[in-house]
């Protein structure tokens, strides 16, 4: 099997979406100093690869925390807005997807969908439910219409509406017989 990291590194002052808090890693203590090694890190719950809860969006829906630990992996594909979309995966779209698509997506119940979504896609995937993954990199190293394994947990934050989460894909080995 292959390991393919979908994660953006977060880094000290990179860019975020306009208005959203600035990400700060600093070195608090040092080798030399304490004996250890330490960072504060201060970011939006939206800085980086991340993953979205339906309250990012809407009032009173569901946090990151109520949701089941077991909605944010699963098999999932990378697919084209205009190809075949199997049933129950997780879909990631390497290119733009827009809101024209939302009745085909929640006909296929993805557990969860990611990667170039518009804000009005992502908003209405949200009021159904339907988590969203964002900022995500490396999709283009990934077989389109071909199952994989994701994973993509969010940190454990009570009334979290998002959260930076270590996205990763999993191939399982083709072997030529």
């Amino acid at each position: 099997m292959r390991f393919v990291d979908l994660t953006a590194l977060l880094a000290d002052g990179m860019p975020v979406y306009p208005g959203d808090p600035e990400v700060r890693i600093r070195v608090v203590h040092t080798h030399e100093r304490h004996d250890w090694e330490v960072r504060s890190l201060s970011l939006g719950t939206h800085s980086g690869t991340h993953v979205d809860a339906p309250s990012h969006m809407h009032v009173g829906a569901a946090s990151l925390d109520q949701i089941p630990l077991d909605r944010f992996c699963g098999l999932a594909r990378v697919v084209d807005p205009d190809s075949d979309w199997p049933m129950g995966r997780g879909l990631f779209f390497a290119q733009s997807a827009g809101i024209e698509l939302l009745e085909r997506l929640t006909e296929r119940m993805p557990k969860f969908v990611g990667g170039e979504l518009s804000e009005p896609l992502e908003r209405a995937l949200l009021g159904r439910g339907i988590i969203t993954y964002t900022d995500l990199s490396g999709l283009e190293l990934l077989p389109k219409n071909k199952d994989f394994q994701f994973f993509g947990f969010p940190l454990r934050i009570a009334g979290a509406d998002g959260s930076p989460v270590r996205a990763v894909a999993i191939l399982e080995d083709e072997t030529n017989d």
